[in-house]
């Protein structure tokens, strides 16, 4: 795939959603360990409020904007916050109807920088940034036209992200009270994120 059309774009969020929806509960039950044990529940909350603003648009820019200002307006808590962040900063880099790879690649860079504006965490903080941060070094450095290429070497990065954090210990949020007690079990943040790469890839490659 050269491009990456609109409805592309919104095929890969509606796969995201099924795919989010159906672990939700074991996204829940990690966040339990030492969380509030509702990061299942949240992160369907705001994939749902994305998807729905998703409608018939044909620009990325303003496609993206509706989905991020959704998230924010109709759901709560620093899952959506970040989620929002991410698609505004995804549309703070994309213009036009389709995108070639490194389009594709500076929109979701955009995205991380969105997040990064929100928080200090970053990789080995034991937080969705460990898989979020691979995910799109791993595009960047893939450096290929195939879009479908790219989002599985983004996926690839993104689980092994995800599955590193049972080994660390967690800096940032409720979990961070924890200290080594965070040790041992992964970061539902960083699995539901990783999930949401392999679903992107997985609409991609039909």
């Amino acid at each position: 795939m050269q491009k990456l059309s609109v409805q592309d774009f919104i095929s890969m969020w509606k796969c995201a959603l099924d795919r989010v929806t159906e672990r939700a509960d074991e996204f829940s039950r990690l966040d339990a360990v030492t969380g509030d044990g509702d990061h299942g529940t949240a992160i369907v909350q705001a994939l749902t409020s994305s998807v729905d603003m998703a409608g018939n648009a044909t620009e990325y820019k303003v496609l993206l904007s509706e989905m991020g200002f959704n998230v924010m307006m109709h759901t709560g808590g620093s899952t959506s916050t970040l989620f929002g962040a991410f698609l505004l900063g995804m549309s703070d880099h994309a213009d036009g109807s389709e995108l070639d790879g490194p389009q594709v690649v500076k929109m979701f860079r955009g995205g991380l920088e969105g997040i990064q504006k929100q928080t200090k965490a970053g990789k080995g903080d034991k937080t969705m940034m460990d898989a979020l941060i691979p995910a799109v070094e791993a595009m960047a450095a893939r450096g290929s036209n195939d879009i479908c290429e790219l989002f599985n070497a983004a996926a690839e990065a993104a689980r092994e992200g995800a599955l590193a954090t049972k080994e660390m210990k967690a800096n940032f949020g409720r979990a961070r009270n924890y200290g080594d007690r965070s040790i041992g079990t992964a970061d539902a943040g960083a699995m539901s994120w990783a999930c949401m790469f392999s679903a992107f890839h997985e609409a991609l490659a039909g």
